[in-house]
């Protein structure tokens, strides 16, 4: 019964472990922006097209 408590001990014990990764926010915010510039030049790049077939 003893065992059984240590057992369930460590388990609670090695549940309660957090991994916090940090990204730079100078990075990310740059990595967004960047998606943003190429969403917007496939949209514009699309609209003249779509112009054309009417």
């Amino acid at each position: 019964m003893n065992r059984i408590w240590i057992a369930f001990a460590g388990l609670a014990l090695s549940a309660c472990v957090t991994i916090n990764i940090y990204f730079p926010a100078a990075a990310a915010e740059k990595a967004a922006d960047k998606i943003i510039d190429e969403v917007w030049q496939t949209q514009q790049t699309d609209k003249p097209a779509a112009k054309e077939a009417k």
